[in-house]
């Protein structure tokens, strides 16, 4: 377990006084937070163990123990999202809805709002929004009758993207080393499995460069388009994670000056 983890829970733990967790505040204290002894009665787990988490020896700690942590030490938002992060875990709460994610109508805005195409993508690399620019450039993947379009799908799946993406076999096989780096531990739980599954058995390429092993970073970078009424098209591509959910990726794809 790392330092920066046992360091952040001492410290919450310290900060948390026990009028605020309901317990009586009696007795002489080192600390006004609540002990440890405490903190492992209202998580349910032995004080050894929290004593072991907080010096960061090599304990596990499961996503539903750091669920626990969080609401008993009543965790912000953001320092949620920070203390599974530096756990590696995945927090439950994304996958479930929780925690203030945006509506469908805010995010519609936020790449309405962007004079280039945008779109945004999920956890499973579906499109949730986009605006008439990507729609226009994606004909064959976003489009008005699409519900929530998967990019991957439209890459590996559909013909029309041999032809209109520039350099198809780099981008592609470059798109599933991004994509395995993306979702990291989650490849073998629903639904991404079952993509995986699918386009596997659908596509001798993908099937080929997932079993590479090749993980990259959707660094963007330089994007060309061969489109069947502009002609060549050249972006900069800029990928965002939302602050508010930061499974939800923001693409842009910015003209060449």
């Amino acid at each position: 377990m790392s330092s920066k983890l046992a360091e952040f829970i001492r410290a919450r733990r310290e900060a948390v006084t026990p009028a605020m967790a309901g317990l009586p505040g009696g007795g002489r204290r080192r600390t006004p937070g609540l002990r440890r002894e405490e903190l492992a009665q209202l998580c349910d787990v032995s004080p050894t163990w929290l004593t072991w988490l907080e010096q960061g020896r090599p304990v596990s700690a499961s996503a539903k123990m750091l669920a626990r942590l969080a609401q008993v030490l009543q965790l912000s938002a953001a320092e949620r999202g920070y203390l599974f992060e530096v756990a590696d875990k995945h927090d439950p709460s994304h996958s479930t809805g929780e925690g203030g994610g945006l509506a469908a109508t805010e995010l519609a805005a936020i790449v309405g709002a962007i004079d280039a195409p945008a779109y945004i993508l999920d956890r499973e690399w579906n499109a949730v929004a986009w605006n008439r620019a990507a729609s226009m450039l994606f004909a064959g993947w976003l489009h008005g009758e699409a519900a929530a379009p998967n990019q991957l799908r439209f890459m590996f799946l559909e013909p029309g993207a041999r032809d209109l993406v520039v350099g198809w076999p780099e981008r592609a096989q470059r798109l599933v080393a991004e994509f395995r780096a993306d979702i990291g531990r989650q490849a073998d739980q629903a639904p991404l499995a079952g993509l995986i599954a699918e386009l596997a058995d659908a596509s001798v390429e993908f099937r080929q460069w997932w079993g590479t092993q090749q993980v990259l970073g959707r660094d963007g970078g330089l994007r060309q388009f061969q489109h069947a009424q502009q002609g060549l098209l050249e972006f900069n591509q800029v990928t965002l994670h939302l602050a508010r959910q930061h499974e939800l990726k923001l693409v842009m794809l910015l003209p060449v000056s």
